[in-house]
């Protein structure tokens, strides 16, 4: 077995008003000198100012650079300004895509970097992974864990909800990608961590336990979300790898994205994509969709606003997108018209 190195968040702080908390963790973890802030423009009115001025009342320099998207171009622009300022950390504030770009050119410049969310739409909040656009490959890359994470619920709260509902998603997607990562285990014998694996896996039966207090006026709710999404950033941590947290329903994800840009979020696509590949694995998969419907996720081709059309290319498509990752997809025979009775039985077409 190759080694793989584990990096973990040494602090991590969930619930109302965390935010006030940022001076204090970052004067904990040495950082007295200087920060850097990456954040979009809404994001940095919503946290981003907050965070800026609470380190500067700590005595710190701090500099902000505004991103728009989360492309290898933004990345390396905030390479340069951290080349050229030279931080002792990075705060990436704002939902995935800054949080993304902050995570990895932090991690190409080798200085720590600090999760502030402002969203819980997936579990990059918390992952040692970036999805970043405009490298060969549509899925994430390796990056590095965040060493602390400050997840404010009043603040994430006050984003659109239908970012909480994919991120509600992201985590279910954990019963899909799990029985993946096992059955490459035994196919392939590929590298299983056990602990990590039920990491994720409890995660997901957490949400799924939760899912009727799983709502915008509901803090207690919003937290086990927050949590979950958390431990399974941590779990790829501890695999050393995206595999206890992405399964075949993650390369339906990406399938779909190439088919259909930008029509729905990453964690809708996954949930829909749970549901399909559940009933592959002969798991309940009744119960995952009914559950995607209580929290309000897509759970069909017309609630992700995509043709029926679009989502039979997805899957088909779906088993070619990571040739070198093993899942249920390896393991079925697909053609188009397998393809057809599958969504017809998980009624994922819309009628």
């Amino acid at each position: 077995m190759k080694h793989h190195r584990m990096q973990l968040p040494r602090e991590v702080l969930v619930g109302d008003g965390t935010i006030k908390s940022v001076g204090e963790i970052a004067l904990r973890l040495g950082f007295t000198k200087s920060a850097l802030i990456v954040a979009g423009q809404k994001t940095y009115g919503v946290a981003g100012k907050t965070v800026k001025e609470l380190l500067e009342q700590e005595g710190l320099e701090v500099n902000i650079f505004l991103v728009g998207s989360s492309t290898i171009e933004d990345v390396a622009a905030v390479e340069e300004k951290i080349r050229v300022l030279k931080p002792q950390v990075v705060f990436g504030v704002g939902g995935g895509t800054k949080i993304d770009v902050a995570k990895l050119s932090a991690a190409h410049q080798e200085i720590p970097f600090i999760s502030v969310p402002t969203t819980a739409s997936h579990d990059g909040i918390a992952s040692p992974l970036s999805s970043i656009k405009g490298f060969e490959k549509p899925y994430s890359v390796m990056a590095q864990a965040p060493i602390a994470i400050i997840a404010d619920t009043n603040i994430i709260s006050q984003a659109p909800w239908r970012l909480a509902v994919s991120g509600c998603g992201d985590v279910i997607a954990k019963f899909t990608a799990v029985r993946d990562w096992k059955l490459a285990h035994e196919e392939t014998n590929e590298y299983y961590g056990g602990y990590a694996a039920s990491l994720a896996l409890m995660s997901a039966k957490l949400v799924m336990e939760n899912a009727d207090s799983i709502k915008r006026e509901n803090e207690e709710g919003l937290r086990v979300l927050i949590e979950a999404l958390i431990s399974c950033g941590v779990s790829m941590s501890i695999a050393g790898s995206s595999r206890p947290c992405s399964g075949s329903e993650h390369l339906f994800s990406h399938a779909l994205e190439m088919i259909k840009p930008n029509h729905s979020l990453h964690g809708e696509r996954c949930g829909v994509g749970t549901i399909i590949m559940a009933h592959l694995h002969r798991a309940n998969w009744k119960r995952i969709k009914d559950t995607l419907k209580k929290l309000g996720a897509p759970t069909n081709a017309k609630d992700l606003g995509i043709e029926n059309e679009d989502l039979m290319r997805a899957l088909e498509l779906a088993g070619t997108i990571r040739r070198e990752r093993y899942t249920i997809l390896n393991k079925s025979t697909l053609n188009h018209d397998a393809c057809k009775r599958l969504v017809k039985v998980t009624e994922v077409i819309a009628k």
